[in-house]
């Protein structure tokens, strides 16, 4: 090693010197980190004789300013969904309302009345920015919300049936995603599982069969992300219901993914509502406010007044409570559902599922004529959407995309195109299938933000 390659390398005090807007960026503390770990960098190169001289000052500070520029670049970003699946557990679920966010900058700025009664001067009930709602929304008496919805189902089962037995059908016991599943949910509020019928098969004569002087209560849970067809039975909630209620038992539902409209409107299938659920007898009901509610992350509950006034004394209520800017985006976008006909205007991921076919084949048309990538055909294509986060999971709606294929036909060439996609200032995601990547323009509302970065791919 050549030691006069070390003493070569310029001081901190002058790199700081010629760093002057990086100082004012990012402060002298943070840049003098980054010089300090790059000096060492280049000084563990030099004495492995991977650098045979000193790089020049400029070149030190060119690498420190990448560096800084990365660390302070915020790693959560908006991404194109391009993937098909309308409610992408992995990009976020659904997006919110403008008004929505309007309402979360606003709380999240100033100083709220959270738990306060401004009308009283005395301390609030966080729960009482939604409550009143959630109840004219669903016909429940009283309502809570939580962080998600399996924390809806573990503090419901840990408030009622703690220590006591709670039977579920063997078809409905589901994993609802993260490897996480209702059986080790419901030991962990410390209540017994009592598995009844089969997976494919579960009749009423089970339910009952199943009470003691140890049960707690009776709940059925929506089957997330998949369907049993075929040679099958289960039983429905107003039979559930009535059954327990003749035990003096309460009836909890979990609704998983819950909606609060009939899909059916929008030409999608029927999915249990809410409300269906608490005219046919469930006293304690949970359900998603991200998926098909098109919310916020939070689960909700709601049912019989003592039983939610229980959940709510629990301690882990305030555990898994949620933030003022959760209740803020969480009561506009309920007051969208006092104007249901409207709902595909205002609610994204509504409007995402109801959108025309022929306007999304027109978009598809309009940006395979307009998109050229050297190197690669790209047509447009028909292609099946997805709902995702377990609704409807056996059900695809018609779509239209753009297929792009390379033109050697490689794998390897396919690969590269889709990390270059990735790459992009705002990340495009679409799926590789069948040697193309596809492009679902279904959840593309502003063709500008795909055609804008496409002389920024880097092949």
């Amino acid at each position: 090693m050549d030691l006069s390659v070390l003493a070569g390398l310029p001081a901190v005090d002058l790199l700081l010197e010629a760093s002057k807007p990086l100082i004012s960026q990012y402060g002298k503390s943070e840049v003098v980190n980054a010089i300090r770990l790059e000096l060492a960098n280049v000084r563990s190169q030099i004495k492995a004789e991977e650098l045979l001289r000193p790089p020049q000052p400029n070149q030190i500070i060119e690498t420190v300013e990448r560096q800084l520029r990365v660390r302070y670049t915020n790693s959560l970003r908006p991404v194109l969904n391009l993937t098909g699946t309308v409610l992408h557990t992995n990009l976020g679920r659904a997006r919110l309302p403008d008004i929505a966010v309007e309402a979360m900058s606003i709380v999240s700025k100033e100083y709220s009345n959270l738990e306060y009664d401004l009308s009283s001067g005395q301390r609030g009930d966080r729960d009482s920015h939604i409550e009143t709602l959630l109840r004219d929304i669903t016909g429940a008496e009283a309502a809570t919300v939580v962080n998600n919805n399996a924390a809806a189902v573990l503090l419901s089962l840990a408030a009622i049936a703690s220590g006591k037995e709670v039977p579920v059908s063997r078809g409905e016991l589901v994993e609802i995603g993260g490897s996480f599943r209702i059986p080790e949910i419901m030991s962990q509020s410390g209540c017994r599982l009592v598995e009844i019928g089969a997976t494919n098969r579960t009749h009423l004569k089970d339910y009952r069969n199943a009470i003691t002087k140890d049960t707690a209560m009776l709940m059925k849970v929506h089957t997330s992300n998949y369907e049993i067809n075929g040679f099958t039975h289960s039983v429905s909630d107003e039979e559930v219901a009535t059954l327990a209620h003749e035990h003096d038992l309460p009836f909890m539902t979990d609704l998983g993914s819950g909606t609060l409209v009939d899909l059916r409107r929008w030409s999608l299938p029927y999915e249990t509502t809410v409300q269906d659920t608490i005219r046919a007898g469930a006293d304690i009901v949970t359900f998603s406010g991200d998926k098909l509610l098109g919310g916020p992350q939070c689960g909700v509950i709601v049912g019989r007044k003592d039983l939610i006034n229980s959940i709510k004394a629990h301690p882990l209520k305030r555990a898994l409570r949620v933030d003022k800017m959760t209740l803020a985006a969480l009561t506009e976008v309920l007051k969208l559902y006092l104007d249901p006909d409207r709902l595909s205007q205002t609610i994204p991921a509504i409007r995402d599922l109801s959108r025309s076919i022929v306007s999304i084949k027109n978009d598809a048309e309009t940006l395979g004529l307009s998109i050229q990538i050297p190197g690669y055909q790209v047509g447009v294509c028909q292609t099946e959407s997805q709902i995702g986060s377990g609704a409807l999971p056996t059900h695809t709606i018609p779509s239209f995309g753009l297929a792009i294929v390379p033109e050697d036909g490689k794998n390897r060439s396919l690969q590269a195109l889709e990390h270059a996609f990735r790459s992009l200032p705002t990340p495009v995601l679409g799926r590789i299938h069948d040697g193309k990547l596809i492009f679902d323009l279904r959840c593309l509302n502003h063709p500008a933000h795909l055609v804008d970065q496409i002389s920024l791919l880097k092949l």
